[in-house]
């Protein structure tokens, strides 16, 4: 295999094993409803995080564009393709950190979302996918189409769900109970 080629195969590799280590948690392949859709927009049902994407998939395309941007300030003498893999490592750590039991009783404990028991594992992959997405945006497009796709899906999801990557993040690390009322208001 080549130099170039590697990094490509690294990137398979590790959502491959993603998805195995979900799967041997017991986390469902898909929804439990027996089907995989492409979206499902309905955030507070069992099937958010069940399926192919949700309004949470904008989130992880800003991941992508921030891991670009922060990988790009401490390593931009390493090959954008060496980045990525490295992008790959920290979104994949995160996507099983985030369906630990832990991390799952944590939304559930902090945030309106009650009903959430993890994401499945197709639904987990196309986090990662998404991420890449982003990723990828951020090293063709110029800096300002980064920043615009950044805060345009922040401002939809806040404005449609209540909820997008800040608020996320926020909640998760110092929850407000102003923000959880807002949130459950809507």
């Amino acid at each position: 295999m080549t130099d170039r080629r590697l990094p490509y195969a690294l990137v398979a590799a590790l959502i491959l094993s993603q998805g195995v280590i979900l799967w041997s948690w017991g986390h469902p392949l898909i929804c439990t409803c027996g089907y995989v859709k492409l979206w499902h927009g309905v955030t507070y049902s069992s099937e958010n995080s069940q399926h192919l994407t949700d309004w949470y998939t904008p989130s992880h395309i800003i991941h992508g564009i921030l891991f670009y941007a922060g990988l790009w300030l401490v390593a931009r003498r390493v090959d954008w393709r060496w980045r990525l893999v490295m992008a790959v490592v920290i979104e994949a750590a995160w996507e099983l950190l985030e369906n630990t039991d832990w991390v799952i009783n944590r939304y559930r404990e902090v945030t309106i979302s009650l009903d959430y028991y993890g994401d499945s594992v197709i639904n987990s992959v196309f986090d990662t996918l998404a991420m890449i997405l982003g990723f990828l945006l951020a090293r063709v497009a110029p800096v300002w189409v980064s920043v615009a796709v950044v805060v345009g899906f922040e401002v939809l999801t806040t404005a449609l769900i209540r909820d997008g990557l800040a608020l996320n993040v926020l909640m998760l690390l110092w929850p407000l109970q102003a923000v959880l009322d807002w949130q459950a208001a809507g």
